[in-house]
């Protein structure tokens, strides 16, 4: 997906979830996702990955892995998205499993604790889909969370 144009905030109301997609760029780039009450009034409603985001809320199966994103979080939580990010449709992991797909150790603290603290700041849910883990902690909301799992079966 072409994600290259204006650098700003795009956001609109989606039925599925009784709520609005929230959708920061920068540079091309997907900074942010987030699940506001309502759309901003100073957003745009117009944009190609906010009607894609729509159609997956609604059942449309969609990987997103041609949409570019920019993550600004410390390297070790990177790792952590990442891994997140190789979790298919429709399948879930465990936080333990996902610690290890991110070559960390399921068995220290400290790897467990970066691991959900990745998860809990997550800036870019459903392009980094945190409700594919089993138990959490999650950045998506606990509403939006079931919608999409439902979507995908899980």
């Amino acid at each position: 997906m072409d994600t290259t144009g204006p650098s700003g905030v795009f956001a609109r109301e989606v039925d599925e979830i009784g709520r609005a997609v929230e959708v920061g760029f920068a540079g091309g780039r997907v900074i942010s996702v987030s699940f506001p009450e309502t759309a901003p009034s100073d957003a745009t409603a117009d944009h190609d990955l906010l009607d894609r985001i729509e159609a997956y809320l609604g059942g449309e199966r969609d990987a997103f892995d041609d949409v570019a994103t920019g993550l600004t979080v410390p390297t070790d939580r990177r790792a952590v998205l990442e891994a997140l990010e190789t979790i298919p449709y429709g399948e879930e992991v465990s936080v333990s499993r996902l610690t290890r797909l991110a070559a960390l150790d399921a068995d220290d603290p400290e790897d467990l604790e970066l691991v959900t603290g990745a998860l809990r700041e997550n800036p870019i849910p459903i392009l980094f889909p945190d409700h594919r883990v089993q138990g959490g902690p999650y950045a998506t909301p606990g509403d939006v969370r079931e919608t999409l799992r439902r979507v995908e079966g899980l």
